[in-house]
């Protein structure tokens, strides 16, 4: 989330550059100099670092990545399994918040690894966070509705207060306020040894582990309790009723998560469309009454433990900053990849804890967490070794304009005003038209049809504009 004007100020920390600074020809500082003499060999035969206009490009990359994502995402009703898992289980669309909070803790470790003046950091830091909060109630508490939908509004009585950049602000108010406050009490110099990075920032981890031991508590501890809700059809009122009555329960109807949300943010601002409603027992015939329930994916429980996701993306940047050879960053980030992919695959085979995005169990963070810093290492190869950056521009451009693509393409706002010009009947949109008529109809297929205009209009249009704008050095950063 951080601008490159912070993430290179970060990078420039005089307690970890030496007084050799190198400056290339771009007046950028090689990241090469941002090293822990005690902690690895400096010897000078070893490979070139990064410099830091490759790392930002690394990270741009990385968020273009995600919010691509979500474009293809579009494409979901007619592809089940890219859309998000009905309940336990992992799939495509499942990966993009903890890749999002992965990337915003990363750019956090380097955005705040200089502290200039420590209350002007925490008042950039809430703002970001009050930003981040107000467009996603804008943008997913319900005032736009569906694309083919003309109409906009909406009750305040069933406004959805929770949502995907909410639970973005809050790690990142968590994760970044931990970074800032904790900056001049830890040692500025590693001891020996890859494993001295946990004990130096000991409180970063402190922090993901308590909100993990809260989640665990609430999760296994708490007593869900009967509960009711009504539903409207065709405006009459019907009441239902769900029996709980128990503890520890990770299904869709009594688990502590969707009971803490019920109670303190009302059902009625609940996701009105939960991904459980694809069950099976939702779909045969005579389903269950928890069935016809709200229940909210980016919960207040399930935020809580998205915080050791953003934590572990803290943790790479800090093997960033602090490693200086691309094989020793390497051996930390997929270590630390396959570890937690491994962690998070053995929980749910064993069926101790399952992966659960709508729960955001601890197992999905791992799993997850591991995916996510074994792409984020895969790139690293590509763009800051083999210098592979230009099949990777689209990307990178996308990423310098990530506000503008995720409201306005991921989020549909730009198709949304686009569907309210049509042709004498709303069903003659253009959007429509040109899906209908030069796509699917011409692949004979809704699915392949779909899937190419999503790859080859909307990926593709947000793409060069994105790099126009960067040409013109306009931007849309927070």
């Amino acid at each position: 989330m951080d601008d490159p004007e912070r993430l290179e100020q970060g990078l420039e920390d005089k307690n970890f550059v030496h007084e050799d600074r190198n400056i290339n020809k771009d007046g950028l500082i090689e990241l090469s100099r941002i090293t822990d003499e005690n902690c690895i060999d400096q010897d000078e035969e070893k490979e070139e670092i990064s410099t830091i206009d490759e790392i930002q490009s690394l990270v741009k990359v990385f968020i273009g990545f995600i919010i691509v994502m979500m474009i293809i995402l579009h494409a979901g009703e007619e592809y089940p399994k890219i859309a998000p898992s009905p309940w336990n289980g992992c799939t495509f669309a499942d990966l993009i918040m903890p890749f999002y909070l992965f990337v915003v803790g990363f750019s956090t470790a380097l955005g705040f690894k200089i502290i200039q003046k420590l209350r002007d950091s925490i008042f950039r830091v809430i703002a970001v966070a009050l930003k981040l909060l107000l467009w996603g109630i804008f943008l997913q508490g319900g005032y736009l509705h569906e694309p083919n939908d003309l109409t906009y509004g909406i009750d305040m009585k069933f406004i959805r207060w929770c949502g995907l950049l909410q639970k973005i602000a809050v790690v990142y108010l968590v994760v970044a306020l931990i970074e800032v406050l904790t900056n001049k009490q830890r040692p500025k110099i590693l001891k020996p040894g890859y494993m001295s990075i946990f004990a130096t920032y000991k409180c970063q981890w402190i922090g993901g582990l308590i909100a993990s031991l809260i989640y665990f508590i609430i999760t296994y501890a708490l007593y869900v309790p009967d509960w009711n809700f009504v539903i409207y059809i065709n405006g009459e009122p019907k009441k239902y009723t769900v029996r709980c009555g128990t503890r520890g329960e990770l299904g869709p109807a009594c688990n502590a998560g969707g009971y803490i949300d019920r109670a303190i943010l009302g059902i009625n601002h609940l996701y009105s469309d939960p991904a459980w409603r694809g069950l099976k027992a939702c779909t045969d015939g005579y389903s269950p009454s928890w069935c016809h329930a709200r229940f909210e994916p980016e919960g207040l429980l399930s935020t809580v433990t998205a915080i050791l996701s953003g934590t572990i993306g803290v943790h790479y940047g800090h093997i960033f900053v602090h490693f200086k050879s691309h094989l020793d960053r390497l051996k930390l980030w997929v270590t630390v990849g396959f570890t937690l992919l491994i962690i998070g695959i053995i929980l749910h085979t064993a069926d101790v804890i399952p992966i659960n995005r709508q729960l955001y169990s601890f197992s999905f963070v791992c799993f997850a967490a591991g995916i996510a810093g074994i792409t984020f290492s895969g790139l690293y190869i590509l763009i800051c070794i083999f210098g592979w950056r230009t099949p990777f521009l689209f990307l990178e451009w996308i990423g310098m304009n990530e506000m503008l693509v995720f409201v306005f393409g991921a989020q549909n706002v730009l198709k949304r005003l686009m569907n309210g010009w049509y042709y004498s009947s709303p069903e003659n949109k253009l959007v429509n038209w040109i899906q209908t008529h030069i796509f699917i109809n011409v692949w004979n297929s809704e699915r392949t049809g779909t899937l190419l205009y999503v790859i080859s209009i909307e990926i593709t249009f947000w793409g060069l504009l994105a790099g126009i704008l960067h040409k013109l050095g306009i931007y849309w950063i927070l």
